[in-house]
């Protein structure tokens, strides 16, 4: 019987691997790594063989889609941010069988959804820049699920990330759970971004508030509330993919029923506008 051994709502921020390189940006995103590779161990610690990556650079207009190949292998480089992610080479095992069950219970349930085998559906940066720091050494599998849900109600991504917990409960798999996007996620307009200085800053302080609230009400465990502020907040802070891989988390950690209270392993920081953290949720 399979298991939900980790869940962790995470950052993506290509800038991490500009992080790595000599020059004017080496070393800025040094917590944010460090945040990746702790959970990154954690997993390993519980035992995962999987990481199921909620990807909010994945765009769909159309139903759910699981990526479940049974083997990832490319050299990625970035539509949108070629300056930052370039020559990024990736190979990594899937599970095709984790994917194909998670599919076929939401459909049961009523969610169109569809796990591909497609030889040539790429990952996303989503996906590749947690499994970079998480993943080093390739030893756990890889699914990534789409989450910038364009035509998605939060009310069927919550149907999914509950398919999601039945699916890995009812496979072989030991599996942890990345939501991978951003709390507020208002990028700086490009004719001002270098005027305020847009890779280290803040684009709303609104945005800020609101998100230290969150993080706040997270780790003292307050779950309830803050669903009842999630679309709201998703609307107002302009959440990542419409924060579709927030809800899908909450909804594979029992929702209002979820007990548990975050742990921040990487403290809030602002990246080009956005507000970016690294949060585990406790599995007690």
């Amino acid at each position: 019987m399979g298991e939900l051994v980790l869940a962790a709502k995470t950052t993506h921020v290509p800038t991490m691997l500009l992080s790595e390189m000599d020059g004017p940006l080496k070393g800025c995103r040094q917590p944010a790594i460090d945040g990746h590779r702790e959970i990154g161990r954690r997993a390993r610690e519980a035992g995962a063989d999987t990481f199921l990556v909620l990807d909010t650079h994945w765009l769909v207009n159309s139903a759910y889609h699981i990526n479940a190949k049974p083997h990832f292998k490319g050299n990625y480089a970035s539509n949108e941010f070629p300056q930052f992610i370039e020559n990024l080479p990736y190979d990594y095992q899937g599970n095709p069988e984790l994917g194909n069950l998670i599919a076929d219970i939401a459909q049961q349930d009523g969610v169109y959804t569809l796990s591909h085998q497609v030889e040539n559906l790429e990952l996303e940066y989503g996906t590749l820049v947690p499994m970079r720091y998480m993943n080093e050494d390739a030893a756990l599998k890889v699914v990534s699920v789409a989450a910038w849900c364009t035509v998605h109600s939060h009310a069927a991504s919550r149907k999914l990330g509950e398919a999601i917990r039945k699916g890995i409960e009812a496979s072989d798999s030991k599996v942890a759970l990345i939501a991978s996007g951003s709390l507020s996620h208002k990028i700086w307009p490009n004719d001002i971004y270098k005027e305020n200085n847009g890779t280290f800053t803040i684009s709303s302080e609104f945005n800020r508030q609101v998100d230290e609230s969150v993080l706040e009400l997270w780790q003292k465990g307050e779950i309830e509330t803050f669903l009842k502020m999630l679309p709201d907040y998703a609307h107002h802070c302009d959440g990542e993919g419409d924060m579709h891989d927030t809800v899908m988390l909450f909804a594979a950690l029992g929702w209002d029923k979820y007990q548990g209270r975050g742990e921040v392993v990487t403290p809030y920081f602002p990246s080009s506008g956005t507000g970016q953290t690294n949060v585990v949720f406790s599995l007690d």
